[in-house]
């Protein structure tokens, strides 16, 4: 009897052992993330060189960064040097990466007072808020598609091979090179165009247009445009001769944007943060 009581105990130790030595053990952290992982940075505006600041992230933990300046985010260095051409507010986000990609964000929001005098943008209402719509001018060169304001963008819908736009003046000097670009999306179209001009000659209500030529084009038939895309037009469009015009003449020229075709699709096709700056 005495024999089995040890034998039972013996066993009872053996098996509390073997739990005990089954029971995972704890960890502050598992090596394989940063524990001291943190996403903070300053602004600083770079002295005698107005619209220009200096993005510096704190290093500690970080493996590597991303910079959003309000255009969607990027790799960059933990100390940069950016560049806000335009007046107004912009809210810079930092993105802080650390070991197996665990992430921690922040944002600051930066003011900056007035437009670079060269690299500026010329156009007025370009980021289609609704109040916007003021400083373009429509034009129907067919019925079968519109041009209106939706949530901060310019939509053209429609189709039935209409033809429409949107124009506006802008003040050039003679000899100075401009760069148009544009944010565009679309969920695709068919027998389409989108093209943009700059040209010397004002549009008329009515008429079709293409003094200068198209400078930026979405054309279905060339290759681009049938299925959804996003992004800069530059980067998306598939004909036109360049985004980058010289002025022959001080004065007057014509920033013009028109749609038409068969289906501008779904979502018709929506663009904004609409640029033309002055390039060395």
């Amino acid at each position: 009897m005495k024999l089995n009581i040890i034998k039972a105990c013996a066993l009872g130790v053996l098996a509390i052992g073997m739990y005990e030595g089954c029971k995972p053990e704890k960890f502050d952290g598992n090596g394989l993330t940063s524990t001291d992982l943190k996403a903070s940075f300053t602004v600083t505006p770079v002295a005698s060189k107005a619209n220009y600041y200096v993005l510096n992230a704190d290093t500690k933990g970080v493996l590597g960064v991303k910079w959003d300046l309000g255009d969607g985010a990027a790799i960059g260095k933990p100390t940069d040097t950016v560049f806000f051409p335009d007046a107004g507010k912009y809210t810079v986000t930092l993105t802080a990466i650390g070991k197996g990609g665990e992430t921690k964000t922040a944002s600051q929001d930066v003011n900056v007072a007035t437009s670079d005098p060269s690299a500026g943008n010329l156009v007025l209402g370009s980021n289609m808020a609704a109040s916007d719509d003021a400083f373009w001018n429509h034009i129907t060169i067919s019925n079968g598609v519109t041009f209106a304001i939706d949530n901060g963008k310019m939509v053209a819908k429609g189709g039935n091979y209409g033809h429409a736009g949107i124009w506006q003046a802008i003040n050039v000097v003679a000899g100075r090179k401009y760069q148009i670009d544009m944010n565009v999306d679309g969920s695709g179209a068919s027998d389409t165009w989108f093209e943009v001009y700059f040209g010397t000659k004002q549009p008329v209500n009515g008429s079709d247009y293409s003094d200068g030529g198209a400078r930026l084009a979405i054309n279905t038939w060339t290759g681009c445009g049938k299925t959804p895309f996003n992004g800069k037009l530059s980067a998306i469009q598939c004909a036109g001769s360049g985004n980058v015009v010289t002025a022959a003449a001080t004065g007057k020229m014509y920033l013009l944007i028109k749609s038409g075709g068969n289906n501008l699709g779904l979502t018709g096709i929506e663009f904004t943060k609409v640029t033309l700056r002055g390039v060395q």
